[in-house]
């Protein structure tokens, strides 16, 4: 395949040769011949961006319907829905999730997947079969989800040590699910335990709380350290850590220099997090996104998702990763364009080093053929341009594409006529 007269963010105009699953080529427009028998898009200026990454969705809590309450209640709203879960059910909502993700983009998802005493390893089995069914049009991998905690659920870490015997599967964990700290510590350490003995990654939904003063939401540094006890630098990723967001000074900094020290990327989850924190604040309502600007200044690596899509923890979404860039950048403070690339590369890049650490991403040669051709031919930031996504390239091959027809009324038709292209 060959996409001809693409835009390059920061390179200008350049040929894609794509071979197989992988990107061959990326050249000046117009320098790469085009093979025998190559499929070849004409992409006139069309900005291409690597294909998009959810490093944490929940698919199968998906489009469950929404709560009025916080954490709590959403926990145990979602533990009464789970009790009715079916294979068929599951898969459903998910398939929902999986189709508009990839609408918008996205070519590779870790999917969180709860498993305990009560579902089983239903969910599990469920997306065993969906990453099968859909292997070439998205990467499925699936995160072994302890959301009611192990240590407090007796019958939890057999059912994941069996969810971790199959491919395509890495470790969850949940400590502030446990009903104290050293609980919640000692789930810490199982999980990272379980990560070197299954030579898999380890995912931490770290916390999710206005602040430290529970201690189970407070393992940020705990986490750092026990990460690089064990060797995993790298390997280790933590959702939500809401509770950076209300660290300062001397404190904010030792924290943050251990998890760069570790290499911890930290996935961000603004929908979720800014719904559900700060609920009990009747004047200056806390945001409880991480502090994503002192983050980078730190060295800590950062990435985006969704997180939920339409249920008790997230009451809206459609799984558009630009989409959550856009809301990241607006309650970050972000305006430089410089930054609004830089959310880009957490949707894309970042993201994909969560799912598959020290693999090669983004628009180069060697990389994982992964590309979105966007409706957009304007040299500005796509976040903050959010245009539809013309075509979607995973693994080397069309998975969707979007044409309009688009008919304006003579006014617009005006506009457009004085509007340079290059404004």
């Amino acid at each position: 395949m060959l996409l001809r007269s693409g835009l390059l963010r920061g390179r200008g105009p350049v040929d894609v040769l794509i071979h197989g699953e992988t990107i061959a080529a990326v050249e000046p427009a117009g320098s790469i011949a085009e093979p025998e028998g190559a499929v070849v898009h004409e992409l006139g200026g069309s900005v291409i961006v690597p294909g998009f990454v959810e490093p944490h969705l929940h698919l199968d809590k998906a489009h469950l319907g929404a709560s009025a309450g916080g954490l709590a209640e959403a926990i145990a709203a979602t533990a009464r829905r789970k009790a009715g879960f079916t294979r068929d059910d599951v898969r459903a909502r998910a398939a929902r999730t999986l189709a508009a993700a990839v609408a918008h983009g996205t070519t590779a998802v870790r999917a969180q997947t709860e498993v305990d005493p009560g579902v089983g390893l239903l969910g599990i089995d469920v997306m065993t079969e969906l990453a099968e069914d859909l292997v070439g049009v998205v990467e499925l991998q699936t995160a072994v989800f302890p959301q009611e905690g192990i240590l407090s659920r007796p019958g939890t870490l057999p059912l994941m040590r069996e969810a971790l015997s199959r491919a395509g599967t890495i470790v969850g964990g949940c400590p502030y699910s446990e009903v104290d700290v050293a609980d919640a510590r000692a789930h810490v350490d199982l999980v990272l335990d379980l990560a070197v003995e299954y030579g898999v990654p380890a995912d931490l939904h770290l916390d999710l709380a206005d602040d430290t003063s529970d201690g189970r939401f407070a393992l940020a540094e705990h986490v750092a350290r026990a990460t690089v006890a064990r060797g995993l630098q790298g390997r280790v990723s933590i959702g939500h850590a809401t509770t950076l967001a209300s660290l300062h000074g001397a404190t904010r900094g030792r924290v943050l220099a251990a998890l760069a020290e570790a290499r911890i990327t930290v996935v961000l989850l603004p929908a979720t997090d800014l719904f559900l924190v700060g609920r009990a604040d009747e004047a200056n309502v806390r945001r409880g996104v991480a502090p994503l600007r002192a983050l980078w200044e730190e060295g800590v690596p950062t990435a985006l998702s969704s997180n939920n899509i339409r249920n008790a923890f997230t009451p809206s979404g459609t799984a558009d990763p630009l989409d959550m860039a856009l809301l990241l950048g607006r309650v970050s403070h972000l305006s430089a364009d410089a930054d609004f690339d830089r959310l880009l590369e957490m949707i894309t890049v970042a993201g994909r080093q969560v799912i598959d650490p020290g693999s090669v991403g983004g628009i180069r040669t060697g990389a994982r053929a992964d590309v979105v051709v966007l409706d957009q031919t304007l040299d500005v930031p796509p976040v903050i341009e959010q245009p539809s996504r013309r075509l979607v390239i995973s693994r080397g091959s069309v998975v969707s594409a979007e044409t309009r027809d688009r008919t304006l009324a003579p006014a617009l038709e005006r506009l457009a006529a004085l509007a340079p292209a290059s404004v």
